[in-house]
């Protein structure tokens, strides 16, 4: 299925373009991300954390689903259609 990805802050200057079409087989947005590394070697490790991270998000990413939240879903589980919009947010701190 093919899905839009919209990428924020150093997202967005590891992949090179703010929103792509991606072509994935992915189910979840679990499975997405893993994709979304392989397919963009600067973005791996940079979406998800290790196994003992409550979420499974790296740091405080939010990953939106057509603009909802998905930790407010079922986090990594929550399940992917065709032409979902998919958001990509860093943490950011300023100071």
């Amino acid at each position: 299925m093919e899905l839009e990805c919209v990428f924020f802050g150093p997202f967005r200057d590891a992949v090179g373009e703010k929103t792509v079409r991606h072509e994935t087989d992915a189910e979840t947005i679990g499975d997405l991300l893993v994709d979304l590394e392989a397919s963009y070697p600067s973005l791996g490790g940079k979406l998800l954390a290790d196994e003992d991270e409550s979420n499974g998000l790296a740091g405080d990413t939010v990953v939106t689903k057509n603009k909802r939240n998905v930790v407010h879903d079922d986090g990594l589980e929550t399940e992917l259609e065709a032409d979902d919009v998919i958001r990509l947010v860093p943490s950011v701190y300023g100071g």
